[in-house]
């Protein structure tokens, strides 16, 4: 028998749903807030309407706002489209039909940045310490950044030369080489990283974030030496999920400063990022006879379509002719 002068629980907010379902989906945290931002700016277009009184039609208007006024890039508007079919299938139930009227945001066909082998001796030349040994990984295994930043210890095999990628680009595990060339140095890295481990624990601040429920189910496996992030930050911060205050992995956008500065000191004019290092591993690969399908392997895409575009970077001039002027 319910007490009479206990008040309803409110229902949840909707982005407050949208959140607590994102997260039993296990998406990362930085989908998580692209999806509730892209929910949200949708819900105000609309004049704060609640999105169950929207539908297909409203959707196509936002998105075509996106590419028309805004003039967003593609992957930009297909990242809200993504947020807002999560929301109508995943927390409302509604399955929208296919969304015909949406003008789609043009996305350009662009070949990759690619760096010389001697481009990539210079710009590396000028990355010291860390970042300069993440630099080095970067372009040594074709890793995406994000893949290297969140590297755990556990999944370094020196003895067999291999990295772990754990939960890549479409959540899936691959294998990539350890070059010989950075073992030694990452060897170094990682006693300091032990040390430092080890004050963090004696601090009581050993824990790292661990994904899929994992903490639950080895509840000591977050004070573990293996689970480990390779690259930590230099400080502590409060888990965005959690609220725990613990040790998380390296900002990457410290990486990213360190690599544009590099690219200035060595004199090169080309837009390289350290997404770059990852293109001139795989256009360097097929300049030494590598097959494709072991490349496509190596860097984790799922069409070996993708991997072609980089045939198109070792082309000289238009498709490989020589020019008349040069006979």
């Amino acid at each position: 028998m319910s007490n009479a002068n206990t008040s309803p629980v409110p229902a949840p907010r909707l982005l407050d749903q949208l959140r607590d379902r994102i997260r039993v989906k296990h998406y990362s945290i930085r989908t998580e807030a692209q999806y509730v931002h892209w929910v949200r700016r949708f819900i105000l277009f609309h004049g704060k309407r609640h999105p169950r009184e929207l539908g297909a039609p409203e959707v196509e208007a936002f998105l075509t706002h996106l590419a028309v006024e805004g003039g967003v890039a593609a992957s930009t508007q297909n990242q809200a489209l993504s947020a807002l079919l999560f929301l109508y299938r995943e927390v409302l139930g509604v399955d929208l039909p296919w969304l015909d009227n949406v003008t789609r945001a043009k996305r350009p066909q662009r070949l990759p940045v690619v760096l010389t082998r001697d481009e990539v001796r210079a710009v590396l030349a000028k990355m010291d310490g860390t970042y300069g040994l993440l630099g080095r990984m970067l372009y040594g295994t074709g890793m995406r950044l994000m893949e290297l930043i969140r590297l755990r210890v556990k999944d370094v095999e020196f003895a067999r030369g291999e990295i772990t990628v754990r939960d890549g680009k479409g959540a899936k595990d691959r294998m990539t080489m350890l070059p010989e060339a950075v073992k030694a140095d990452l060897q170094a890295h990682l006693l300091k990283r032990r040390d430092l481990f080890e004050r963090d624990r004696a601090a009581g601040k050993a824990a790292v974030y661990l994904p899929d429920a994992l903490a639950r189910k080895y509840p000591n496996a977050a004070t573990e030496w293996g689970w480990q992030y390779v690259f930590p930050s230099g400080s502590y911060s409060a888990d965005p999920r959690s609220g725990e205050e613990r040790r998380h992995h390296l900002d990457e956008k410290l990486l990213q400063r360190a690599m544009k500065r590099a690219v200035l000191a060595a004199g090169l004019v080309k837009p390289a990022t350290p997404h770059t290092l990852r293109h001139s591993f795989a256009t360097h690969l097929l300049e030494r006879g590598q097959d494709i399908r072991t490349i496509q392997e190596l860097l984790g895409h799922k069409d070996v379509a993708t991997t072609m575009v980089y045939t198109h970077v070792l082309n000289k001039g238009g498709h490989g002719v020589t020019s008349p002027l040069d006979g």
